[in-house]
């Protein structure tokens, strides 16, 4: 198989475990970004569609969208009076770490046919790609990746 054909069937297969539990916890796959985003800590808008690479007015829908439904808030900037942060609520905090739970154990099934070795190899390298191509840190742990 071709290096483009196995990374674009692979993306598919982790794009749709990821979709599935957001289904599951009745979020748009985009809400599941933005909950996994928020769960590092607050962002202001400017930098959060940096990260989710949003256009203004669809991460400003996407927010408030979260914000009716009580996932997200926004709130001052200490440091700039006319910025905003967005932040979880508690129960934003909840269903993120829920959400997360449930797609870290999807995707992780994938490759449940290689060997330990091999995993830690494809780890590896997928973490080099990732790295190497400055890809933004939108679904991460307090230690920086799901654990096996």
């Amino acid at each position: 198989m071709a290096m483009a054909t196995a990374l674009v069937r692979t993306a598919f297969l982790v794009n749709a475990a990821y979709a599935e539990s957001a289904r599951q916890h009745e979020l748009t796959p985009q809400q599941g970004q933005l909950l996994c985003a928020l769960m590092a800590r607050p962002y202001g808008m400017g930098e959060l569609g940096a990260v989710l690479r949003l256009a203004k007015s669809s991460l400003t829908g996407l927010v408030d969208r979260s914000e009716r439904n009580g996932l997200v808030r926004r709130e001052q900037d200490a440091d700039d009076l006319r910025a905003v942060r967005v932040a979880l609520t508690p129960q934003g905090t909840a269903l993120a770490e829920e959400f997360y739970g449930g797609a870290c154990r999807r995707i992780e099934r994938l490759p449940s046919t290689l060997g330990a070795a091999e995993r830690a190899t494809l780890v590896a390298l997928l973490g080099r790609v990732v790295r190497d191509n400055e890809a933004p840190a939108l679904f991460t742990e307090p230690n920086e990746g799901c654990s096996s």
